[in-house]
């Protein structure tokens, strides 16, 4: 520790701080553009200038280590002073400086009321100028779909260059030109490829980057803001959600450490206007082949004449991608009432809920990469499957001390990796130790093993799940405080699905069963659409949107959207998560859990509970964890052995990557305009790539 006197304060910091962290450490605000605590430092906006006693000028406090402040003549400590008269003259020069060229359009710029231009201009400038000559002007470039500029009034901070170099890896923008005629661009003037690009918008201090969908809508003292949790993925990223009236408005990302620090995926922030489109609003029959709207007795009654006079094993059920754990509870005692234990939720064939919790979820928990040394990606595409997580990987691998194999198909994770072959050939050879890449897991001190949906999505996936784990035992990634198996689940329901049992039962047919001609009757689909269902099968769909789920549906019951409701959802590391409601379902939508309620009343199988807190207590008495909210319930790494020992038969097939296109993984994200727009964007990339 070094100890400073700081505004008079004395103060103990670390040695390898910076002044302006060390200035912040001692309760001075110090004023900056270019700094981020997540990016490199630059040091150009000079905004955070400080004066260090003895030195002829003020200092760029970001830029200045605690370790190059000399002490005083007589050994004490170095002085630093925020509030000098010398300090307030430099910053009034430099936020002088700052707007000599920058455009006075506060009154139309999307940044207006969340602009650190404009907070800082309030706090640090002047109200003249001296500066009588006309401003220069920028052209604007085109970034693609989602972010918007405006590059008059760019400050030339360049976090927009070092977040594309740093975070996402695809180093795309850069400056151009020098002094006056510096321009912040990306190269050839080509749309932004990067899954995380939205998060510009975020880290521009100025009104330079916005983001295009959200142009000229609404202005954030209008709006209404609602914590909540993101279902598009397996992270659980914390979210804002921001509302104005009954509608969904923007969704931007919440600081959470544990999980996604401070950025969300494109799809989680853009999906917004999918929740608006192609929704289902009203119950429907299908008769003679056609749907048509109707009441919900009259498609209770359609249900309860169906499946009132079936035996209940001819029953079956599937949750969908983005159900949360109640209408999922709710679903499953409703079954088990009508005597049946065929249940599944989509792509979860390959778990088994009794072989314990560590034997699905990431282990070593997402912040837990971070102290990783070695990690094997198996049948996974994590920049696809799950962006947020992929970013965690890549800022590891960025210190130089984690290496990384891959066995699957080739991709672009933005990192470098050691490819180690296409299929289970590579990953029975790696269980022998025939890889070199074995000795790298053996000597490392916190392997992880992650296993990704192309793996364990396959009808061998069980068998291919358990030679993970045995590779994993054999490797050495279960030490004390460390269990280094990781399953990277790709949807947000699974985790909650299999945490509260909602698989096959005793004597219970599994979701590939289920979907075989002639072995049901009646099948209950909620919200899963990337299921197909055999002719002659009597479907009853519980969803939000029109989507391939409702075109195959003999019932369609509307149900609510993950910001309509509140629900909890386990991400794919275990942590329990809330997501809140902040808006209203439209029409005659409910929500699911009450539309499960109430359609047990028509069939005669009342279940036990009329409100959401009497349904939670419900489950908590089942899976007592699920009421520790933002928590981890820890598996156990004798139950990864288990699985390990557990053996199967193997197909030769090459892993193949379960997502194709990023931005269309779930009906919401397919009634989005704006996903549509950047699906296109993505595929012409690829097809030029490819010419």
């Amino acid at each position: 520790m070094t100890k400073l006197i700081i505004d008079g304060k004395e103060i103990d910091v670390p040695a390898e701080y910076t002044l302006l962290q060390a200035c912040e450490a001692a309760g001075a605000e110090i004023p900056r553009f270019c700094y981020h605590e997540r990016l490199s430092i630059a040091g150009n906006c000079r905004m955070c200038l400080v004066e260090v006693k003895g030195g002829p000028k003020p200092v760029a406090s970001c830029a200045w280590g605690v370790r190059d402040c000399r002490p005083g003549p007589k050994g004490e400590p170095p002085e630093i002073s925020t509030r000098s008269p010398m300090v307030k003259k430099a910053r009034e020069g430099v936020m002088e400086f700052l707007l000599i060229n920058h455009p006075l359009d506060c009154p139309i710029c999307d940044q207006g009321g969340e602009c650190d231009l404009q907070d800082q201009a309030m706090g640090y400038g002047v109200d003249t100028s001296r500066f009588a000559e006309n401003k220069r002007a920028v052209e604007d470039k085109y970034l693609g779909a989602l972010v918007k500029t405006s590059m008059n009034r760019c400050i030339q901070c360049t976090r927009c260059v070092r977040f594309s170099a740093e975070v996402c890896g695809v180093p795309e923008m850069g400056a151009t030109g020098r002094g006056e005629d510096m321009e912040i661009t990306t190269y050839l003037e080509q749309a932004l490829s990067s899954e995380l690009q939205g998060n510009l918008v975020d880290i521009c201090p100025v009104g330079a980057l916005t983001s295009k969908p959200y142009a000229f809508a609404a202005r954030p003292w209008e709006l209404g803001k609602t914590q909540s949790v993101d279902v598009m993925d397996g992270v659980g990223s914390a979210i804002r959600v921001d509302t104005r009236g009954r509608e969904v408005m923007r969704i931007l990302p919440r600081i959470n450490e544990a999980v996604n620090e401070e950025w969300i995926s494109d799809k989680t922030r853009h999906i917004v206007d999918g929740l608006r489109t192609q929704r289902l609003d009203r119950p429907y029959i299908r008769e003679n082949g056609k749907l048509r709207a109707t009441s919900w007795p009259e498609a209770f009654a359609a249900i309860a004449a169906k499946a009132g006079r079936i035996d209940g094993r001819r029953i079956g059920a599937v949750a969908g991608d983005l159900a949360a754990v109640e209408e999922m509870f709710a679903l499953k005692e409703l079954l088990a009432k009508c005597g049946s234990a065929n249940l599944a939720v989509q792509g979860g064939d390959a778990f088994d809920p009794r072989a314990g919790r560590a034997s699905y979820i990431f282990n070593p928990t997402i912040a837990g990469i971070e102290q990783a040394d070695a990690l094997l990606i198996i049948g996974s595409n994590p920049r696809k499957e799950a962006a947020v997580l992929n970013a965690r990987i890549r800022k590891r691998w960025r210190t130089g001390q984690l290496k990384v194999g891959v066995i699957g198909a080739r991709a672009d994770l933005t990192y470098d990796y050691d490819y180690l072959g296409a299929g289970t050939d590579s990953l029975g050879e790696l269980a022998g130790g025939k890889h070199s890449f074995a000795n790298v897991l053996k000597e490392a001190a916190k392997p992880i093993v992650l296993v990704g949906a192309g793996a364990f999505a396959r009808h061998d996936g069980a068998a291919v799940l358990a030679l993970a784990a045995k590779i994993a035992a054999d490797l050495g990634a279960f030490k004390d405080g460390w269990n280094g198996f990781a399953v990277l689940q790709d949807t947000a329901s699974r985790v909650g699905a299999l945490d509260i049992g909602l698989a096959p039962g005793p004597g219970g047919l599994n979701l590939a069963q289920m979907t075989t001609y002639g072995t049901l009757d009646v099948l209950f689909l909620l919200g899963a659409d990337e299921v197909k269902v055999p002719d002659g099968t009597f479907v009853v769909y519980v969803g939000t949107h029109g989507d391939r789920g409702a075109h195959r549906a003999d019932v369609i019951l509307p149900g609510a959207a993950y910001t309509e409701k509140s629900g909890l959802y386990v991400n794919t590391e275990g942590r329990v998560q809330i997501a809140n409601r902040a808006a209203f379902p439209p029409g005659e939508a409910r929500e699911d859990w009450a539309i499960i309620r109430a359609l047990s009343d028509v069939l005669g199988k009342r279940l036990p509970y009329d409100s959401l807190p009497a349904l939670r207590q419900a489950i908590s008495k089942s899976a007592p964890h699920l009421m520790r909210v933002d928590q981890v319930e820890p598996g156990k790494a004798e139950d990864v052995k288990a699985l390990a020992a557990s053996g199967g038969k193997i197909d030769k097939t090459p892993f193949t990557t379960t997502i194709e296109d990023f931005y269309l993984t779930n009906p919401i994200a397919r009634a989005s305009a704006v996903m549509a727009e950047c699906s296109r964007l993505a595929s012409g990339k690829m097809l030029t790539a490819a010419e």
